[in-house]
């Protein structure tokens, strides 16, 4: 059984257990945050020499199987708005074949690796500023930890969606869950608009389209990351097989990085009861900017000609990522001390 594991990743185990071991940080950070480093799978993919529908496909198959696992916990919770996902999976289908497209389009001419990773930093990078200053102002996105305990009108809708909501009414209006009535094309353009770039990219789109969600559409928190990962299934699912037709699947890639990912989103669901989130997100807004400046350095490599620089970009990649999930673990095992001598005391 070993031996035809190590042949499916190329016969050395080093790689299997790199797969194996960044699916377990990318699934504690999925399972902790509600969007982790699944948009991290596809650079260190294309950094590691792999083709870049390779790389994207497998990387959309990844997020597929990730985004089963943790859509089932919110579906318990009551979390999934299965009206606006309906929406949502109409116009990311069309958005995930548009840029399905131009990455065949772009490998043709030889561009499409470079390109891509341009995308990545600049996003990474953009998105990593707006979590970090969240973070650091107490706010920011991504699993509210008591959520079972709040009632959805207790969540206020950011500005920007009221006066999205307020200044676009092109009919037909949609009632969403927490009363938010909406223009159907307020949320069909995002969903196009992320489904371009999870078919681009390859990634869920969860770590754009969830922020989008509640800046843009007004949706409650846990309801915009119930319903993304419940989208994610679907847009992961259309994008693996259109991916998957052309060659772009590779499972020998997939298998061993979601058998560490089940494990890591069972770890990072459970910390979830333990460690505030608020700290630990500044860690992550961290984490994508470096994964930002490390695409870079990759893709610098590559256009040299230089292993090193290439080699340097992928482990700063992946130990972005292992130094915010052991921070998660960490913060984890000093909250239960704590807990321990607190209750300690008390029981004697």
């Amino acid at each position: 059984m070993l031996d035809s594991s190590l042949a499916a990743v190329g016969g050395s185990p080093e790689l299997l257990a790199l797969f194996v071991g960044f699916g377990l940080v990318v699934g504690i950070l999925f399972g902790f945050f509600g969007m982790g480093g699944s948009f991290l799978v596809t650079p260190a993919l294309l950094m590691m020499g792999y083709p870049a529908r390779v790389a994207v496909g497998s990387g959309m198959a990844f997020v597929f199987g990730t985004a089963v696992i943790a859509t089932l916990k919110h579906h318990d919770l009551g979390q999934v708005d299965y009206k606006l996902g309906a929406i949502m999976i109409a116009g990311t289908t069309l958005g995930i074949e548009v840029g399905r497209a131009s990455v065949f389009y772009l490998e043709t001419l030889g561009l499409a690796g470079g390109i891509i990773s341009v995308a990545y930093v600049l996003l990474l990078g953009g998105i990593g500023l707006l979590v970090t200053r969240e973070a650091l102002k107490g706010g920011g996105v991504g699993v509210d930890h008591d959520a079972a305990d709040k009632d959805l009108s207790e969540y206020d809708i950011p500005e920007t969606a009221k006066r999205i909501q307020r200044t676009i009414r092109i009919p037909p209006m949609v009632t969403l869950r927490g009363d938010v009535q909406v223009s159907l094309w307020v949320i069909t353009i995002v969903a196009f608009l992320t489904g371009l770039l999870s078919g681009f990219l390859g990634v869920g789109g969860g770590f754009i389209r969830m922020p989008a969600m509640i800046y843009a559409v007004g949706v409650p928190v846990p309801v915009a990351v119930g319903t993304d990962l419940f989208e994610i299934v679907f847009s992961g699912a259309i994008g693996s097989y259109l991916y998957g037709q052309g060659g772009g699947v590779d499972l020998s890639i997939v298998a061993p990085l979601l058998f560490g990912s089940a494990l890591g989103a069972r770890i990072g669901s459970a910390a979830t009861a333990v460690v505030d989130a608020d700290g630990i997100k500044i860690y992550f807004g961290g984490m994508l900017l470096v994964g930002s400046i490390a695409v870079g350095i990759g893709e610098i490599g590559s256009y040299l000609g230089s292993e090193l620089l290439e080699t340097v970009g992928l482990i700063m990649v992946v130990g972005a990522a292992v130094v915010v999930a052991a921070a998660i673990l960490y913060t984890s095992v000093l909250s239960l001390r704590a807990k321990r001598s607190r209750h300690a005391p008390a029981a004697e």
